[in-house]
């Protein structure tokens, strides 16, 4: 619909796996040569991880256009079967043939799979099982799998294994029962959501195999999707090209942050329409009872003779919409516009912090003179209650108008927003209308910047480290020792997966926030009391 009205020779944000638009970020450059590298490699398994729409299919499919002549691959892309149908599906891709009387015994077809492996090797051949979605694959299965490897010569395995799933497939690898299939496990390789930098060469490679010729985004609006999508390529697709559409629809050859903005919103299914007609009928509704209450303010100040009973019934009916309506969200930050924008958040932010602002350095680079650093992220309310940190939220009015209020407590399900003075309580429900999951935090590092904390290690920092994860466990052990060594990487392993991050041993600014949220020294304002 609108690729001719931008230049397009096609739509550039399909999420159809087109290996012609694959974009090779750090990581994807890194995977696919480690994937490319095991074909060739003495057999095992490779296991390659992200979450759900990091690109994983997308590389497979790369991978495939790229194999070298004398590999052969077999693709499964249905991994909820029985052992045997996933025997028979590896023999099909493969064009093993099997005789009838070979389809009803696991042996039987591991015996004609063995034989087609040790020809293949005798040819010179490699032979890949590339299994998709292997998070879905079941212990039967799995424990099939470590079976296969059992094939060999007396120096070569003769198949390659490659698992490619969710983050959930570490989790099912690292049961006990499995340990034998993990022990086999030769290359590790988890890809990451983009880099800020990463999504806008992400969104310009596409247009331009699309056939694009001038800049369509604009750099706010590429910052803006990249926020949004919080570096995930499925999710830069879907409200790039929603943005794409928004932009034709209104005649624009170039896609502004307001445009971003409103696709995504979209895309959540969010009820803005129906909130802006009921926010208009509040309007008029109101409009309605001043124009009541300045009729009668005229008739009395001006002497005009009316009957009592119709003034009683001109301001009763008026005294209900003024005296009782709460105001709604978007009608409070109108009230309040002056103090939504502009370095105010931060003002408020900081003086939770006991910090002032000075003229002549941003917000964030005044903080960081002071020992304190600013972190922007895209995330949920489950986030924000882990953190348990104040912060401040981007909200996206119905008027298109984005304005910042600081989240400076949180009670059950009630929200305190904090705009400058004054203060509005609202329900998670209300507020998600709002909020698309932008926020801004502050926080002291407890470490220096950038700093990773890494097994080998040894410093205070370490120390610190032990004394954190120990808070609030039933033994609270806190230890001097500043030598980061396997234990305490377990620890930290334990730590990280409890809270849903990247369990790989190594401490960076998402896992230090979650423990300085735990540590919570004394002065440091949080959300919830008492919450770690």
């Amino acid at each position: 619909m609108y690729t001719s009205f931008f230049g397009l020779a096609e739509k550039p944000f399909t999420i159809t796996p087109d290996p012609r638009y694959l974009y090779l970020s750090e990581r994807h450059a890194e995977a696919l040569a480690h994937l490319l590298y095991g074909i060739d490699d003495a057999g095992g398994f490779i296991q390659l991880t992200g979450e759900v729409g990091t690109g994983k299919t997308t590389l497979i499919r790369s991978l495939l256009a790229q194999l070298p002549a004398h590999a052969d691959v077999a693709l499964i892309l249905n991994p909820r079967v029985t052992p045997e149908e996933f025997l028979r599906a590896i023999c099909d891709e493969l064009d093993i043939p099997l005789e009838p009387t070979q389809t009803g015994s696991v042996k039987d077809i591991v015996d004609v799979l063995n034989a087609f492996l040790l020809g293949a090797h005798a040819r010179g051949r490699r032979v890949v099982v590339l299994i998709d979605e292997a998070q879905q694959l079941s212990v039967e299965v799995l424990e099939q799998v470590r079976l296969l490897t059992n094939l060999e010569t007396a120096t070569h395995k003769l198949l390659q294994i490659i698992l490619v799933g969710q983050p959930e497939l570490r989790d099912l690898l690292a049961r006990n029962d499995l340990r034998q299939l993990a022990q086999r496990i030769t290359g590790r390789y988890h890809l990451t959501p983009l880099s800020g930098a990463e999504s806008a060469a992400y969104i310009r490679h596409r247009l331009s195999v699309a056939g694009a010729t001038t800049d369509i985004f604009s750099e706010r609006a590429l910052t803006r999707v990249d926020r949004l999508a919080a570096g995930v390529p499925r999710l830069i697709n879907v409200i790039a090209d929603r943005a794409l559409l928004g932009a034709y629809v209104a005649e624009k050859h170039q896609v502004t942050p307001a445009l971003v903005r409103r696709a995504a919103s979209e895309i959540r299914g969010g009820t803005e329409s129906f909130t802006r007609m009921s926010r208009i009928l509040l309007i008029v509704a109101g409009l309605a009872a001043l124009v009541l209450a300045s009729v009668s303010y005229r008739l009395v100040t001006h002497g005009i003779s009316k009957p009592r009973a119709v003034i009683a019934s001109v301001t009763d009916s008026a005294r209900p919409i003024a005296a009782a309506t709460k105001p709604s969200l978007p009608e409070f930050l109108v009230q309040h516009a002056s103090a939504t924008g502009g370095d105010a958040p931060f003002k408020t932010l900081f003086g939770l912090w006991g910090l002032s602002i000075h003229e002549g350095l941003s917000p964030c680079d005044d903080a960081a003179v002071a020992g304190y650093e600013c972190v922007s992220k895209v995330g949920t309310f489950a986030e924000l209650q882990r953190l348990n940190r104040p912060v401040i939220l981007t909200l996206a009015m119905p008027d298109g108008m984005e304005r910042q209020v600081v989240l400076s407590a949180w009670v059950h399900d009630e929200a305190t927003l904090t705009v400058g003075d004054a203060t509005f309580k609202a329900s998670l429900p209300e507020l998600s209308q709002y909020w698309f999951g932008e926020f801004v935090l502050l926080w002291h590092p407890p470490v220096h910047s950038g700093q990773l904390l890494k097994p080998g290690q040894r410093g205070a920092e370490i120390r610190w480290l032990r004394n954190a994860l120990a808070v609030g466990t039933p033994t609270d052990n806190r230890s001097q020792s500043a030598i980061y060594d396997a234990a305490l990487q377990r620890d930290v392993q334990v730590f990280q997966k409890a809270h849903h991050v990247d369990v790989d041993g190594i401490v960076g600014q998402e896992t230090l926030l979650l423990l300085d949220a735990r540590v919570a020294e004394p002065g440091t304002p949080v959300l919830t009391e008492g919450s770690h």
